[in-house]
């Protein structure tokens, strides 16, 4: 199933450094409010420009490309009434990617066009020792003793108690924010944990709230890398300016150092924990995350069966290994790419922690995930990739126009999601 929502027209408002000059304003759209086509196809993309508030005169310049990569095609189109038209096509699955900009401008506008993106497969097959990889991290935390340490914390929300919580673990501990129902009662509540996008922080307290949804569920909000929770904002930042430093590319050529490991097994672990709650209603998990988030999401989904459903907004990690099938990557970009060749130790060490994979291992109930057609961190072309591999009941919200953000309206999909999955839980009991 899929879903579309459209939005407000990409544009750029830019103004120069010093004297005030006339705003530029870009916009590129698809003759399609879906953006969608079939291979073959061609799309029409509709062009405006606006200085100063009038229709610009003279040439675009319109860059096509396969979602960023090659090939690529440049040709100068001629505005007339500050309006032009172009056309393109492709003749494989994927995304025919249009980047409009002025001569000797800077500034640009995005549009992309799907065609047939639901056939677009994984550059490369699942490692054949992939669940034994896997298996081996899983059976190594699990000899880990999990100790948890709940610390009360002072809460606005109603009806709920909240904690601090740190949970052993392989290396940095679990670290987040617990909320459950007060005066809880044993094996009554679904669980839900939310996962952090890239970046150095601690937990949020904003997903406390799920506390209170649904007559009450178990929240947990964990951050990326096992940090102690409300501190300053400097110790955060000297954490990404030391030992978290590119923290992406740490141990990018080898599977046993990449630094996701360590990250995927803290989620396992906080599931471990949510599970060990004697107020879990024993059969639901529910992951929710985006961008690095979506990546966990993807992970636990596929390396834990105790998960029930997913959420990933514009997830990342998303077939990393894309060069191989002359087509774009995701973040992290795992994958050292020199002179159009990748790393080769690179390119198979991250086959163990990509998405596609982790989807094809998925044997949740369900899973929602959101795309947007002109995300240049988390290309639409590498999330289709992924969510094709999905073999469970999934939906998918395209954003046409979108680049990597969470809109409200993709949130509220998202959020609409998980909160049916809770009630459906309900009534299957």
């Amino acid at each position: 199933m899929i879903r579309c929502l459209l939005f407000s027209l990409v544009s750029l408002s830019l103004y120069a450094e010093t004297a005030p000059k006339p705003t530029l304003i870009l916009h590129a759209v698809t003759d399609r409010p879906e953006a969608l086509y079939q291979i073959g196809e061609t799309v029409r993309f509709d062009i405006s420009v606006q200085q100063a508030d009038k229709p610009a005169q003279g040439e675009v310049l319109c860059s096509f490309s396969k979602d960023g990569v090659e090939p690529k095609r440049t040709e100068k189109i001629q505005l007339k009434d500050g309006k032009a038209s172009v056309t393109g096509t492709l003749d494989e699955p994927g995304f025919l990617q249009l980047r409009v900009s002025l001569p000797d401008h800077p500034e640009f506008a995005l549009a992309g066009a799907g065609f047939n993106p639901e056939q677009i497969k994984p550059s490369l097959p699942v490692p054949e020792d992939f669940d034994a990889f896997w298996d081996k991290q899983k059976t190594a935390l699990a000899e880990v003793a999990m100790k948890s340490e709940l610390t009360p914390l002072p809460t606005t929300v109603p009806g709920i108690d909240a904690f601090d919580v740190q949970v052993s673990c392989l290396g940095a501990p679990v670290s987040g924010y617990y909320g459950r129902p007060q005066n809880a009662k044993p094996k009554s509540y679904p669980a839900i944990l939310f996962v952090h996008g890239a970046g150095v922080g601690g937990s949020s307290l904003g997903a406390l709230p799920w506390a209170t949804r649904e007559g009450g569920m178990l929240s947990l909000d964990i951050n990326a890398h096992g940090l102690p929770n409300g501190q300053p904002k400097e110790f955060y930042d000297e954490q990404e300016k030391g030992p978290l430093n590119g923290y992406r590319f740490q141990g990018r050529d080898d599977r046993e150092q990449c630094y996701f490991k360590g990250m995927f097994l803290r989620v396992i672990r906080a599931i471990d924990f949510l599970t060990a709650q004697p107020e879990w209603d024993g059969k639901t998990v529910i992951i929710y995350g985006g961008s690095q988030g979506g990546f966990q999401a993807f992970a636990a989904a596929g390396l834990d069966d105790r998960v029930t459903f997913f959420c990933a907004g514009v997830p990342a990690g998303c077939d990393h290994t894309g060069i191989v099938a002359s087509r774009i990557n995701g973040w992290p970009k795992l994958v050292l790419v020199t002179d159009g060749k990748a790393d080769e130790k690179g390119l198979q060490a991250a086959r163990y922690f990509d998405n596609v994979n982790f989807a094809s291992r998925a044997k949740c109930r369900g899973a929602a995930v959101t795309v947007g057609f002109i995300d240049t961190v988390c290309p639409p072309t590498s999330v289709y990739a992924a969510y094709n591999a999905i073999g469970v009941p999934k939906t998918i919200f395209t954003m046409p126009l979108t680049g990597h953000k969470s809109s409200p309206e993709a949130s509220q999909f998202l959020t609409d999601a998980a909160l049916a999955h809770v009630r459906a839980m309900k009534e299957a009991q």
